[in-house]
């Protein structure tokens, strides 16, 4: 029986970070370790941690000291959380696009959406593909 529910990895493993698995297993069965990397990592070359230094996304599960996973070779879509760079800050929002207008989207009330101003210096960094936070 698989116990694993994490999905097949498409990262080529190194080396052996993890003895042993943090996934219950049978009593009866040897445990096999896994390694985080190849369970998150999709595209190694292009995939970046980073730790958030903002409440800005609380309601998507995002929180400040938060370490998220970035795939630099995503494409942005509509609903994605991104780390977008405007005027030289980065930023995490999320992602939506309407004919030719982009806004940047918080996940807290405390915060207002921005307007993508086209004159404005933009781009989308990467994709937020997972987020790590500690229960404290």
């Amino acid at each position: 029986m698989n116990t694993n529910p994490l999905p097949p990895s498409h990262y080529k493993k190194t080396k052996d970070l993890l003895t042993q698995s943090a996934v219950p297993v049978e009593p009866d069965q040897n445990a096999e370790g896994f390694d985080l990397n190849e369970q998150l990592v999709r595209n190694k070359p292009a995939t970046f941690f980073m730790r958030v230094n903002s409440d800005a996304m609380t309601g998507a599960g995002i929180h400040n000291g938060d370490v998220i996973i970035v795939d630099r070779s995503l494409p942005a879509k509509n609903g994605k959380v991104v780390v977008a760079v405007l005027n030289g800050e980065m930023l995490v929002r999320r992602y939506e696009r309407s004919f030719n207008k982009i806004r940047l989207v918080p996940e807290t009330a405390k915060l207002a959406t921005i307007e993508v101003d086209p004159y404005t210096e933009f781009s989308i960094w990467g994709v937020v593909t997972y987020v790590i936070h500690e229960i404290g």
